[in-house]
C-alpha cells in the first residue's frame, strides 16, 4: 500500500517538514494552497470515516470467531478499520476467552450469563455452545487490534500506549486507521508517536517514495524498536536513495539513544554496587573487628533470604489481604534470624579460634557446608521464588530506552538506609564506642573494663544480621536457593580488602566503584574479561597499598 491509496489521494504532506509538491515551480502561492487543500481533505475524510463507522454485525463476529486463521485475521483487520465500540468490546471478549459459538450464533459469557455481542442483550446459553479457539497468531492480532482501537480513547495515557504498541508491530493495513487517529489527535506527544507508527507501517510499502518519506519520519524517533525496523528494511531495500536515507535515519536514532544506554549502564553498575555494599557491610564489621575470615558469611545471607521466603509463605496463607506488607515484617525477621545464627557460631566455635586465621577459615567453611545442607533438608535443593510486593513491581520510565525497575531502585535506597543506620550505630552509640575501642586496641579496651568477649559476640551478631538484610534484599531480584551466598562471598571479601579493613567509608567507595567499573567494562570487553580485569586491578592495588583505600586510624596493639 502506498500513500495514494489512503482516501484516494496522497497524504504525503501530512509528514511534518516534508515538501512533496514537485509541480510547484515558481508559483509558491498556488503550491501552498494545494497543500492546504490536501490537508483539509485528509482531515475531512478521516472525520467522515469515523462518523460513518459501521456497527458490529453478527456476521462480523462469526468471521472473527471461526474459520481458518487467514480469514479471521482479515476479518479482524476489517473490523478494526470500522473502529466501533462494540468491536472493541468483542475483541476484548475474544482476548479474555469468554466467547462461545453455537451454530450461527456468537455468545459472550460474562459471570455465567450469555450476552449478544451486537446488541449487548442477555441471551440463553445453549448447552452445545463451544469455546472459540485462538492460536498464538490470532492472539497477537487481537492484542494489536485492541491497541489500535485505543487510539481513540479519551485517556491520553492509553492513546500513547496504543501508539507505542502499533509502532512495535507495524502493519500497512492499519495505515488508514492511523491517518484517522492523527487527524483528530490533539496531544503533541501522541501525535508524534502516531506519525512514527504510520511511517513504520509504510516503511515496507511498494512505492519507493513512500519508503523514503517513512524513513525520514522515523529518523526523528527515539524508540529502540525503530532500530530493528530500519535494520530489517535496510537488508531488503533495493532503491539507492531509500537505502541512503535509511542509513542516515539509523545513525540519527542511534545518536538519540546513546545517552539512555550510558545512563542504563551506570544505573546497572550502581545497582550491583548497592548489593555488594549490603553484602560487604556485615563482613567489614566481623573481619575488621576480629580478623575472622568468615567463609560462612554468604550462608548467613542465604538464611536471611529463606527467612523472607518463610514470612512470605505465612502471609500468603494466613493474611493474603495484607500480602504487600510482608516485606516490612520479613526485614526484622531476616535480621534477627541471621544474627542469632551468627551469635551461636561465635559463642560455640569462633571464640576458641581467635588469633588462628587459617583455622577460622577452615571452620567457617565447614559451617557453611552444614548450613547449606540444613537448608536443602528443610526446603529442598531446588530454588524457591519470592514474590515482589505490588509496590516494588513495574519500572520507572525515564527515557524511551531507559527503564529503572522499582525493585532495583528501592534496593539502592535500602542499602543507603542500612549504611546510615550502621554508621550511626558505630559512631553515636555506646556499643559502637566499644566496638571501635576493641578494633583499635583490644588489650587496652579490656584494661578499661570493656568485656571484649561480649563485644565480639555482639559485633559478630550485628555483622551476621546485616548479612541477613542483604539476603532479604537479594530475594527481591532473583531466586532463592542453597547456593545463593556462594555467588557473592568472593566479591564481598574483595570489597572489604580494597576499601580498608574495618573502614565503612572505604567499603562504600569500593562497593560502588567495583559495581560501576565492572558494568562499564562489560559493555566493552564482555562479562568474563571484565571480571578478570577487575581482579587484576585489585591485586595490583593491594600490592601498592596493602591497607586499602582508607587505612586504619589510631594505634593498634597488633601493629
Amino acid at each position: 500500500m502506498n500513500f495514494r491509496e489512503v482516501g484516494g489521494f496522497s497524504p504525503t504532506d501530512a509528514f511534518v517538514g516534508v515538501e512533496s509538491d514537485s509541480q510547484a515551480g515558481s508559483d509558491s502561492e498556488k503550491s501552498t494552497m494545494k497543500r492546504w487543500m490536501l490537508k483539509a481533505a485528509l482531515i475531512a475524510s478521516a472525520l467522515w470515516g469515523l462518523s460513518a463507522a459501521q456497527a458490529l454485525t453478527m456476521d462480523d463476529a462469526k468471521r472473527m470467531a471461526v474459520g481458518d486463521s487467514d480469514a479471521r485475521v482479515a476479518a479482524i483487520a476489517q473490523a478494526v478499520a470500522q473502529g466501533s465500540e462494540k468491536t472493541a468490546a468483542y475483541l476484548q471478549a475474544l482476548a479474555d476467552d469468554v466467547v462461545k459459538i453455537a451454530g450461527d450464533q456468537v455468545i459472550v459469557v460474562r459471570d455465567g450469563q450469555g450476552l449478544d455481542p451486537v446488541t449487548g442483550q442477555a441471551v440463553p446459553l445453549p448447552a452445545d455452545a463451544e469455546d472459540v479457539m485462538l492460536n498464538n497468531r490470532l492472539r497477537g492480532e487481537i492484542d494489536t487490534a485492541l491497541a489500535a482501537l485505543k487510539l481513540f480513547s479519551p485517556d491520553v495515557k492509553l492513546r500513547r500506549q496504543a501508539a507505542l504498541a502499533l509502532l512495535k508491530e507495524p502493519d500497512a493495513s492499519r495505515a488508514p486507521l492511523l491517518e484517522k487517529a492523527l487527524a483528530v489527535e490533539k496531544d503533541p506527544t501522541v501525535q508524534n508517536l502516531v506519525r512514527q507508527a504510520r511511517a513504520a507501517a509504510l516503511l515496507s510499502g511498494e512505492a519507493a517514495n513512500d519508503r523514503l518519506l517513512a524513513a525520514r519520519e522515523l529518523a526523528g524517533s527515539k524508540q529502540p524498536e525503530t532500530l530493528l525496523l530500519l535494520n530489517q528494511q535496510l537488508t531488503q531495500e533495493q532503491d539507492p536513495a531509500v537505502k541512503k536515507q535509511i542509513q542516515s535515519a539509523l545513525t540519527q536514532v542511534q545518536d538519540s539513544l546513546r545517552w539512555g544506554e550510558r545512563l542504563g549502564a551506570m544505573f546497572t553498575g550502581l545497582s550491583l554496587g548497592s548489593i555488594l555494599l549490603l553484602v560487604a557491610l556485615g563482613l567489614a564489621i566481623t573481619y575488621g573487628l576480629m580478623g575472622v575470615i568468615n567463609m560462612a558469611h554468604g550462608e548467613l545471607m542465604m538464611i536471611g533470604a529463606y527467612a523472607t521466603y518463610v514470612v512470605q509463605a505465612l502471609f500468603r496463607e494466613h493474611w493474603p489481604g495484607v500480602f504487600d506488607a510482608y516485606l516490612f515484617v520479613a526485614m526484622p525477621v531476616a535480621f534477627f534470624t541471621a544474627a542469632l545464627v551468627g551469635a551461636v557460631m561465635e559463642r560455640t566455635v569462633l571464640r576458641h579460634l581467635y588469633g588462628r586465621p587459617l583455622e577460622t577459615l577452615l571452620a567457617t567453611w565447614g559451617i557453611s557446608l552444614v548450613l547449606m545442607q540444613s537448608v536443602r533438608s528443610l526446603f529442598g535443593a531446588q530454588n524457591v521464588g519470592v514474590e515482589n510486593p505490588s509496590w516494588m513491581s513495574g519500572s520507572l520510565q525515564l527515557l524511551p530506552n531507559l527503564q529503572l525497575p522499582w525493585n532495583r531502585v528501592l534496593i539502592i535506597v535500602f542499602a543507603l538506609a542500612v549504611l546510615v543506620g550502621v554508621a550511626l550505630l558505630i559512631g553515636k552509640t555506646r556499643l559502637g564506642l566499644f566496638v571501635r575501642g576493641v578494633t583499635q586496641n583490644r588489650p587496652m579496651a579490656s584494661c578499661m573494663g570493656v568485656n571484649t568477649a561480649r563485644i565480639d559476640t555482639y559485633a559478630f551478631a550485628l555483622g551476621s544480621g546485616i548479612a541477613g538484610l542483604a539476603g532479604c534484599a537479594l530475594s527481591q531480584v532473583g531466586n532463592v536457593g542453597p547456593d545463593l551466598g556462594q555467588s557473592y562471598i568472593v566479591d564481598a571479601f574483595m570489597v572489604v580488602v580494597l576499601g580498608g579493613v574495618g573502614q565503612l567509608a572505604g567499603t562504600v567507595y569500593a562497593a560502588l566503584g567495583l559495581g560501576l567499573v565492572n558494568k562499564l567494562l562489560e559493555g566493552w570487553t564482555g562479562a568474563v574479561l571484565a571480571k578478570i580485569a577487575v581482579l587484576v586491578f585489585i591485586i595490583i592495588f593491594i600490592q601498592k597499598r596493602p591497607q586499602g583505600i582508607f587505612a586504619m586510624k589510631g594505634r593498634s596493639a597488633e601493629a
